[in-house]
């Protein structure tokens, strides 16, 4: 039997997917071989990013752990191995937001990873 190209149920897959590429450029969102491959890509990207996303963040968190800790004459190094020593349990999150929003209590942190190092 022949194979059916033109029948509802493709036109309504193809009209799905190019409904999914909405806001793509030139070509990319209304030829069907074209969309198919850019959605795929996209996919892969997104799923990719969304990690490099979380790795990005924590970079940053660390760069802003570090350099309230070398205002204050110490190291991050130093600081992390201070507070697993302390049995001190902050995330890289919540230090960074501490450094930058209330640096006297950061200063109460560095003074206690001081004392345990």
């Amino acid at each position: 039997m022949v194979r059916a190209r033109s029948g509802k149920t493709v036109t309504q897959g193809r009209k799905r997917l190019r409904k999914l590429t909405k806001g793509f450029r030139l070509s990319r969102h209304n030829l069907y071989r074209q969309s198919l491959v850019t959605l795929i890509r996209g996919r892969v990207y997104s799923f990719r990013d969304r990690r490099m996303n979380k790795r990005n963040f924590r970079r940053l968190w660390i760069v802003r752990i570090n350099a309230a800790c070398r205002m204050r004459g110490f190291r991050y190094g130093q600081l992390i191995a201070g507070l697993q020593h302390a049995q001190v349990i902050l995330d890289r999150k919540t230090l960074a937001d501490i450094a930058v929003h209330d640096p006297d209590t950061f200063t109460k942190i560095v003074d206690l990873a001081k004392q345990n190092l």
